[in-house]
């Protein structure tokens, strides 16, 4: 018995075998960002009224741009994973998706250095 459909069988086409790789990896960066949004939330409750000064300095500090770093990282991977489940499941020309697809891991990179590049220029004393 074959759970495959019939013009599944027909084409030969089967699973792409790659869905579930993507939904872990969109599950666990999920899960990782809770407790980065919550450190995050508090974070501007607590710099809230602050200068600019005083927030590059608490920026500056090693533990809050590690936990930048990571929120940056994963926030941005995870919105890369959820933007091309998107574009897969609702864009239907071809060309279209691909382009899509490009753009996104394109910007996801380019925003990615740009926010890294911020937080360790804080860090190393900017």
């Amino acid at each position: 018995m074959s759970l495959r459909t019939p013009i599944g069988r027909a084409r030969g086409l089967g699973s792409a075998k790659e869905g579930t790789h993507h939904w872990w990896h969109q599950r666990l960066t999920a899960i990782a960002l809770i407790p980065l949004c919550i450190w995050f939330a508090i974070s501007l409750v607590w710099l809230a009224g602050a200068s600019y000064a005083e927030a590059a300095a608490w920026l500056g500090e090693p533990v809050p741009a590690a936990l930048m770093l990571l929120l940056i990282a994963f926030g941005l991977y995870h919105l890369k994973l959820g933007m091309q489940v998107v574009i897969e499941d609702y864009v239907t020309t071809e060309w279209i998706k691909l382009a899509g697809i490009i753009v996104v891991n394109l910007w996801t990179i380019v925003l990615g250095l740009a926010c890294a590049m911020a937080v360790v220029y804080l860090w190393i004393g900017g």
